[in-house]
C-alpha cells in the first residue's frame, strides 16, 4: 500500500466514492486536469463516503460553528484526495502541494475564514509533511456556495 494511503488508514480516514451530483445538476468539467507535471484541482466540497454531497443549511459564524466548518474543510480534503487518486492512480505521485484556495459560506461579519480552511491544510500537512505539504493559500468568505456547502476548495499540486 502507498505511503499516503497507509497514513490515511492509520488516521481512520476513508476516501469517498466518485462524486454523485444532485439530480438535474450536470457538471461538465473534470475534477482534476493534468498539464505536464501539474494537477489542477477544480473546486471541491465535502462529500459523504458514498460520494453524495454533504449539504448544509446556514452560514458559518452564525448558524454554523467554526468546528463544524473545519470538519467540512477536512472532509473536502478527502474529496480532493479521492479525485486525485482516481486521476493519478497513486497519491504518492504528488511531490508538492503548490496552491490552495478556500471559500467559506460565511456570515458577512465572520472574520475567521483562515481558521476554517485550516481543517484542510492541517490534514495535508499531516499526510505530506511541511516539505511537500506546505502550500500557499488564500481563504475568503462568500455569500453562497453550491448545494449549501460550508466550504469549497480548489488547488494545484506538482506530480511525478
Amino acid at each position: 500500500m502507498a505511503i499516503i494511503e497507509e497514513k490515511l488508514e492509520k488516521l481512520g480516514l476513508v476516501l469517498p466514492e466518485k462524486l454523485k451530483a444532485p439530480s438535474g445538476m450536470p457538471l461538465p468539467f473534470s475534477p482534476v486536469r493534468i498539464i505536464g507535471n501539474r494537477a489542477i484541482i477544480s473546486g471541491h466540497g465535502p462529500q459523504n463516503p458514498d460520494g453524495t454531497v454533504q449539504q448544509g443549511q446556514g452560514k458559518v459564524g452564525n448558524e454554523i460553528s467554526v468546528g463544524i466548518a473545519q470538519s467540512a474543510a477536512r472532509d473536502t480534503a478527502l474529496s480532493i484526495l479521492a479525485s486525485l487518486k482516481r486521476e493519478l492512480g497513486d497519491l504518492d505521485r504528488i511531490t508538492a502541494w503548490v496552491k490552495v484556495f478556500g471559500m467559506v459560506n460565511a456570515d458577512p461579519t465572520f472574520p475567521a475564514h483562515p481558521v476554517v480552511i485550516n481543517g484542510f491544510s492541517d490534514l495535508i500537512l499531516e499526510l505530506w509533511g511541511i516539505e511537500a505539504g506546505g502550500h500557499s493559500r488564500s481563504a475568503i468568505g462568500v455569500a453562497s456556495l453550491p448545494f449549501g456547502m460550508y466550504v469549497e476548495i480548489e488547488g494545484e499540486v506538482l506530480i511525478d
